[in-house]
């Protein structure tokens, strides 16, 4: 993937598209069988009526609304209700609901070291045969990896986010002639013009209630990514290299320029300690005052800049790619997404997950905007706002240079629970070398 197509500035809209019709019939009280005009394409589905099935995800707020629209023609065509069920504590929660034996039916798994601890616990269970046919058919070679455990497919994909981007304000760089920076020492380079102004260069915000710090592992990986390529980054991933290797402290200590540089950090939000207390959420906004310049964080952030800023080129806000270390070498792209994985093997809960596997549904929650998928089959021009198209074609691109997050792929209690607290010690004053040391001490065996 070149790098000129990285390098230009991508939009985002928070807008949610137009829901989907729901199919009915004349008399609102008579079920649906699906033999009602629009609903054939749900005959593969039938047959479960007045079941419901539950789902539980770390998705929240705005795009919890559009999980939920996504669905509604196929609820009504099925007569399969499906409860949602959005947490901000969802990695604590599902082993806790999973230990006392009241799992969810379904769960969008967003670490694939979370599905692997499932797994072994007994709780997940293997998913149909036509899920696994649809993952093969729809995804690119390498996503069915992240969800297989002992060679046992659990679960497909689902969204896909790209997390190597910077938000920022073309406006404001306008105005004061700065250029969007096409290397980390370019971006280090107008950090420190910036920083000699009224204006922070860098907000930043790791809070996340249970998963506070999460947005901090993925700056450490965007960089690990950058210096040292993908073989090191996937060894890292293995723990082929131990979390305390030289290599991993280079990486944070990078990343220590930034987000621990009190000279950089916490425009409109406080000094370097109040980046842990700052929501994901609200992180970004003060670009919209001009109170910081930049923001490093994932595609997914698009939803939050609200209905009042003009997200464009030349607009309130709009992002770049998060610029390489070494511009002769590769041009990385580091991403995430949702798997998802049943808890349960009735027939509404198979039915459920294998429509989720489908192109179909990945072009319904696609026109509700503020997505994109690894999913083949949604048509590019399905994703009206440029940012999501870039992600879409960067993730069904097989020859682009795509790392899953490595926190995501390492085991759920390092890279879901004990790296977090550790680099949330690290943002409020622990050194580099005890971070590391202390999460190395506690990998398990």
């Amino acid at each position: 993937m070149s790098k000129s197509l990285l390098l230009r500035g991508v939009a985002v809209t928070a807008a949610l598209g137009l829901t989907l019709s729901a199919c009915t019939t004349d008399d609102p009280d008579e079920p649906t069988d699906g033999s009602d005009a629009g609903c054939e394409a749900y005959a593969d589905y039938q047959g479960n009526d007045d079941t419901t099935v539950s789902i539980y995800t770390p998705i929240t707020d705005v795009e919890a609304d559009a999980y939920e629209a996504s669905w509604d023609e196929f609820e009504s065509c099925t007569s399969i209700t499906i409860a949602y069920e959005g947490t901000d504590q969802f990695e604590e929660q599902l082993r806790v609901r999973a230990q006392g034996g009241n799992p969810p039916d379904i769960a969008f798994m967003p670490q694939p070291g979370l599905i692997s601890e499932m797994v072994e616990g007994g709780f997940a269970v293997p998913a149909p045969e036509q899920v696994a046919a649809l993952a093969e058919q729809n995804w690119a070679e390498g996503w069915m990896d992240y969800s297989t455990v002992d060679g046992q497919f659990y679960g497909a994909p689902m969204s896909a986010n790209m997390k190597s981007l910077v938000w920022y304000s073309p406006t404001y760089f306008e105005e004061n002639s700065y250029q969007v920076p096409e290397t980390f020492q370019d971006l280090i380079t107008l950090s420190d013009t910036i920083a000699g102004t009224e204006t922070k260069p860098w907000c930043a915000g790791i809070g996340s209630d249970a998963a506070t710090g999460w947005p901090a592992t993925d700056w450490v990986e965007d960089v690990f990514l950058r210096l040292h390529g993908p073989e090191a980054y996937q060894q890292w991933i293995d723990h082929e290299i131990p979390f305390n290797d030289p290599m991993v402290v280079e990486a944070f200590d990078m990343v220590g320029q930034v987000l621990k540089n009190p000279d950089y950090v916490n425009g409109g939000l406080g000094d370097v300690s109040s980046i842990a207390t700052t929501s994901f959420e609200d992180a970004g906004l003060p670009i919209l005052d001009d109170e910081c310049a930049m923001h490093r964080q994932a595609s997914f952030y698009g939803a939050q800049w609200g209905d009042d800023a003009t997200v464009a080129e030349d607009g309130d806000v709009f992002a770049f790619y998060f610029p390489v270390i070494d511009p002769a070498g590769d041009t990385p792209v580091l991403g995430g997404g949702e798997f998802v994985v049943a808890f349960a093997d009735r027939p509404e809960v198979a039915a459920v997950q294998t429509y989720l596997a489908s192109g179909e549904y990945a072009t319904a929650r696609a026109e509700q905007g503020a997505w994109a998928s690894a999913n083949n089959q949604v048509p590019l021009d399905t994703y009206t706002d440029p940012v999501f198209r870039l992600v879409a074609e960067t993730m069904q691109d097989p020859e682009a240079t795509f790392a899953f997050d490595a926190s995501d792929l390492m085991p759920g209690e390092i890279g879901g629970d004990y790296l977090l607290s550790q680099i949330t010690e690290w943002i409020v004053g622990q050194d580099t070398q005890t971070t590391v040391d202390n999460v190395e001490g506690n990998w398990p065996a």
